[in-house]
């Protein structure tokens, strides 16, 4: 009897991060908790989804900035879907969303690198919320903070001519880092920005349409025209621009371009 009320304790989990190292190291720090079991790991959100689909695991630790599907549109779909939700943990490297929104009693946000004393208290809070039998049931307030953190930075600053337009994150399409200068391009003009560095720009942005093809680029997804097939099974994007920019797609990912577009 005693083991079966032990087994019936058990919370399941799932671990979702594009990066092999960063789902290690959680799995690592997940070890130490007993009345954990790591059921499955995924690196997209569509991984993410089907696993959750078949599997309910009590718990998911989500990242929130992955190529193709993020954590967050993960979530969106298995709504739609009107999937089984488990409790879910955000876990980032950015802390643009507002930590502080996101102290919500049906889930928690983590900051990379994890610290394992917050973590057990994340992991607290859902184990209480299960014995409660309470389900997500904030989670669509969780997402309406989230995307009212992202729309409200949606003005970028561009130099041009010693003139500083307000540009709408939406127009931009491309950036680019030369010699430490960041140069933009949006529908309606181009000219430098007053970021610093490409990751700088891009923690700023929506991350379901911004992506870094490249070490030197970023680009506005929806802005892209035309996935060029380039030298050595390498791709080019060709921007909607009015002079059709060329952005390179690095070797690294070239597997995230292939996800993205299903190519």
């Amino acid at each position: 009897m005693a083991e079966k009320q032990t087994a019936s304790a058990t919370l399941t989990a799932l671990i979702v991060d594009d990066e092999k190292l960063a789902r290690d190291e959680l799995a690592f720090l997940l070890s130490s908790f007993p009345q954990l079991e790591i059921t499955g790991a995924a690196n997209n959100g569509l991984e993410a989804v089907d696993f959750i689909e078949n599997n309910e695991p009590d718990i998911v630790f989500m990242d929130v900035q992955m190529p193709g599907l993020d954590g967050l549109e993960a979530v969106r779909t298995l709504m739609e879907k009107r999937a089984k939700l488990p409790h879910f943990i955000f876990a980032t490297a950015h802390d643009q969303y507002a930590v502080d929104a996101f102290e919500v009693n049906a889930v928690d946000y983590l900051l990379k690198p994890i610290d394992k004393k917050r973590l057990a208290v994340s992991i607290e809070r859902a184990q209480k919320l299960i014995e409660a039998r309470q389900g997500p049931d904030r989670m669509e307030q969780l997402l309406a903070q989230i995307e009212n953190r992202v729309q409200s930075r949606t003005k970028l600053l561009v130099k041009n001519n010693n003139r500083m337009f307000l540009v709408d994150a939406n127009d931009m399409i491309c950036a680019k880092i030369v010699d430490g200068t960041i140069t933009m391009i949006s529908t309606y003009i181009e000219g430098e920005s007053n970021y610093k560095t490409i990751e700088e720009l891009q923690s700023s942005l929506d991350p379901a349409s911004f992506w870094r093809p490249h070490r030197s680029y970023l680009v506005n997804m929806n802005k892209i025209k035309e996935v060029v097939p380039w030298f050595k099974s390498t791709y080019q994007l060709r921007m909607s621009d009015k002079r059709q920019t060329e952005i390179p797609v690095s070797r690294a990912q070239t597997k995230r371009l292939r996800e993205l577009f299903k190519l």
